[in-house]
């Protein structure tokens, strides 16, 4: 393998980050990203495999940037699911899903996630 073009190939952000980047998304919009990285978390997502680096790639850039609804807690739920694997996270990344499920109104997250679409592959 060309280590450099392997370098190269690590330490360039996925466009969806760089689109993040710039992108002015409102608080809310930062709770529906959260959300979908919990279905993600849940294997509840319904995404394609992109798609959902895309999103990973998203959450990356924009976890930091204030919530409306969802607070710093479920931030560290998310990153310590990701570091390890262990039923009880599994159980706790779950009902923050279905939390934050029950408090982003539908119609807001099916518009978020039309943008979404729109905003990353033009669709």
């Amino acid at each position: 393998m060309n280590t450099a073009k392997h370098q190269a190939h690590i330490e360039t952000p996925h466009p969806a980050a760089q689109w993040a980047e710039t992108a002015s998304l409102d608080a809310i919009q930062i709770d529906c990203v959260t959300a979908v990285m919990l279905k993600i978390l849940d294997n509840k997502c319904k995404m394609s495999v992109e798609e959902q680096i895309a999103l990973m790639a998203v959450y990356q850039v924009v976890k930091h940037r204030p919530g409306l609804l969802l607070d710093e807690d479920v931030h560290r739920e998310i990153e310590s699911a990701r570091l390890c694997f262990d039923p009880l996270k599994s159980e706790r990344i779950h009902a923050l899903r279905l939390h934050a499920e029950q408090i982003i109104p539908k119609p807001v997250m099916k518009h978020f996630k039309s943008f979404l679409r729109e905003s990353l592959y033009g669709v």
